[in-house]
């Protein structure tokens, strides 16, 4: 009885020593972690900067930032957040892929809740015919062309 008193005793304690380190540790906290970039031309900048600030009470260290695809490049900082510091997730998506786009990226870092899950989303058009073939008879190249 007494091994079964005392191993719950242990039991529990473990339990609370957990928690009372995490309550304590970095926590990491998004203005907002979607974004919509709504209706873009096709080959136009494709960036935004996700900032976050940490609301906890050890420094944050942001260990990993990766997007669902090769398409969208994140960036993250490599310095740690220090307690009521903020820094920013910057990410550039390739507006040269036609159509409607939503795409994951997975924050990973030392706070109380490991990983985040940031999204981007909107809708790529093609570039307008003009731009290839304008009005004035000279395209970007500037060598003159014949519409027939």
């Amino acid at each position: 009885m007494k091994a079964a008193l005392f191993s719950f005793i242990l039991f529990v304690g473990c339990c609370f020593n957990g928690f009372a380190q995490t309550a304590n540790g970095p926590e990491i906290a998004f203005e907002n972690e979607t974004y919509d970039f709504g209706v873009l031309k096709q080959g136009a900048p494709c960036m935004i900067d996700f900032k976050f600030k940490n609301t906890g009470k050890e420094p944050l260290v942001v260990t990993h930032a990766q997007a669902s695809c090769g398409c969208t490049v994140p960036e993250s900082p490599k310095d740690p957040i220090q307690p009521g510091g903020t820094g920013v997730i910057k990410v550039r998506y390739d507006s040269n892929r036609i159509g409607s786009f939503e795409k994951a990226i997975t924050v990973t870092s030392n706070a109380k809740t490991q990983q985040k899950i940031l999204h981007i989303k909107g809708k790529v058009e093609p570039k307008p015919v003009e731009d290839e073939f304008p009005a004035n008879g000279i395209n970007k190249t500037g060598i003159p062309f014949e519409n027939k």
